[in-house]
């Protein structure tokens, strides 16, 4: 019986380790052979195919530094020593040789300095668009223990008006992007869509209208939203608002840790920020899964700072936009 739960990416994944596993048995232990490399290979991306089902890419990543560190470390201890001089490295200790410092390069680049995303959604628009590759800055907000991501060395605190990636809290693996709205111990507003940040309502400016094209499973459909540039206590940037649907649509606010904190009418809502969390919103106000449904991020699902816009390849103009 198939196991509930795991995708076609599990199978697909076990599928390439017994090929990879066929062609090295076929190789006949000849390191330089094609057939042994296209054997390693796919062996490595089933493996990343099955871990990642069960973790993220970066604890992919560092499992893999781990086995190819261990493999190289045994070669040099006990293995090497029992080989004559003439004597060629068995096809795993030569390939973990070649493979060790490339993924140990990756994995610290994206462990502690830089990641890439792709935006999937329309949730922050109108500054972030599907399509969007951004670099996020990983370090920003401190350098983060691997797995745990418990900050060891602060940086800089997160702000109001960050754009952030964080850990989906309700589901796992998965990473969401959106903007602080609240810090630690805020009060925070949001009646006839607009924000209100410890007694301080923020000012908003008509900045015309703002139109796009959602796909949607009965086709493509043209949204027709208002911008306006809001001020979120000294950070200016547009959102989009629709006319058509509530400050917050009750019947799908979920349960979630704190939600006594938490207070909703039927023109919106007020929430006080516990300490460690953030209250996140996404910019493009009404399509946009939010704090408002799931509640507080704790400090620790914090990845980093959305920074720049590397890549469109549907607008190229996008290219090395400043997120603000």
């Amino acid at each position: 019986m198939q196991a509930v739960g795991l995708s076609q990416w599990f199978y697909l994944g076990v599928l390439a380790i017994i090929i990879g596993v066929v062609f090295i048995w076929k190789a006949r232990g000849n390191s330089k052979s094609k057939t042994m490399e296209n054997g390693y290979m796919l062996m490595i991306l089933g493996f990343v195919g099955i871990v990642s089902e069960f973790t993220d890419f970066a604890s992919v990543l560092l499992v893999l530094v781990a086995l190819s560190g261990v493999v190289l470390v045994l070669d040099k201890l006990l293995w090497a020593k029992k080989r004559s001089e003439n004597q060629p490295k068995p096809h795993y200790v030569h390939y973990s040789r070649e493979f060790f410092p490339v993924v140990l390069g990756v994995w610290v680049l994206r462990a502690f300095l830089f990641e890439a995303y792709q935006i999937p959604s329309s949730s922050m628009r109108p500054d972030l668009t599907v399509g969007d590759f951004i670099l996020v800055s990983k370090f920003d907000y401190g350098i983060r223990m691997p797995v745990t991501n418990k900050v060891v060395i602060p940086i800089h605190e997160v702000a109001r008006g960050d754009v952030v990636v964080f850990q989906d809290q309700e589901t796992a693996n998965r990473d969401l992007i959106k903007r602080v709205v609240g810090l630690p111990g805020d009060t925070v507003s949001y009646i006839d869509k607009k924000l209100t940040i410890n007694g301080k309502k923020l000012s908003y400016q008509p900045d015309g209208s703002y139109d796009y094209t959602e796909n949607t499973p009965n086709g493509n459909v043209v949204v027709h939203t208002t911008r306006t540039i809001e001020d979120l206590t000294g950070i200016e940037h547009p959102i989009a608002t629709d006319s058509n649907f509530p400050p917050v649509i009750e019947e799908m606010v979920r349960d979630f840790p704190n939600k006594a904190n938490c207070e909703y009418f039927d023109n919106g809502f007020t929430c006080k920020v516990p300490e460690g969390h953030y209250f996140m919103m996404g910019d493009n106000r009404d399509n946009s899964l939010d704090s408002r449904y799931w509640g507080f991020v704790p400090n620790q699902a914090i990845l980093g700072k959305a920074i720049y816009v590397w890549m469109n390849f549907r607008d190229l103009s996008r290219i090395w936009t400043k997120i603000n």
